[in-house]
């Protein structure tokens, strides 16, 4: 009766420690994933003070769009929780949206080496930030569905694991754009 009962104390710690390790795997897979977007993120943001600065120079007048990247390029810098830092970055690509709509305005501008050059590094860094979004949610999708299935759901918040937000798009980047230069 002993023997039977230490196996059953065995099993039960060995599938214990098995769920843990594995949502820790997990846990860190999504935060890797996470710190994929923040590089491409400030790839974006040092990329933006060169795009306005070219662009300032042909439109010299469009001053609240300017105002308005900067604002929102310091508030996704500054944001913190990743809620706050997926808003404030769709706010910042709103606001490129508008500073490139500026821009077809200006024959010149659309013609300028150092301003096709960064529309082109910043695409690139666009297309980046969406396949790091992809892989981030897919981890957040594979973390989230491991903490809620049986057995584990019974032990994950004992053991401190809650669930984590995906990278959403906003509502104005679901809609498709059409931005000529």
């Amino acid at each position: 009766m002993g023997i039977i009962l230490l196996v059953i104390i065995v099993v039960i710690v060995l599938a214990v420690v098995g769920m843990y390790n594995g949502l820790v795997r997990l846990k860190n897979r999504v935060e890797e994933a996470w710190s994929d977007i923040d590089v491409q993120l400030k790839r974006r943001h040092d990329l933006i003070p060169n795009l306005i600065a070219t662009v300032k120079g042909y439109a010299a007048h469009e001053k609240e769009v300017f105002e308005k990247v900067t604002a929102a390029r310091t508030a996704a810098i500054s944001a913190g929780s990743t809620g706050d830092k997926v808003q404030a970055e769709n706010m910042l690509s709103g606001a490129l949206k508008s500073l490139f709509a500026v821009a077809e305005a200006y024959p010149d501008l659309k013609a300028n080496q150092n301003f096709l050059e960064l529309q082109r590094e910043l695409t690139d860094t666009e297309d980046k930030i969406m396949a790091s979004r992809r892989f981030y949610n897919g981890n957040v999708r594979d973390f989230n569905t491991k903490l809620q299935v049986f057995p584990t759901n019974l032990m994950a918040s004992t053991l401190g694991f809650t669930a984590r937000e995906f990278f959403e798009a906003a509502e104005g980047e679901k809609e498709n754009v059409k931005v000529e230069f």
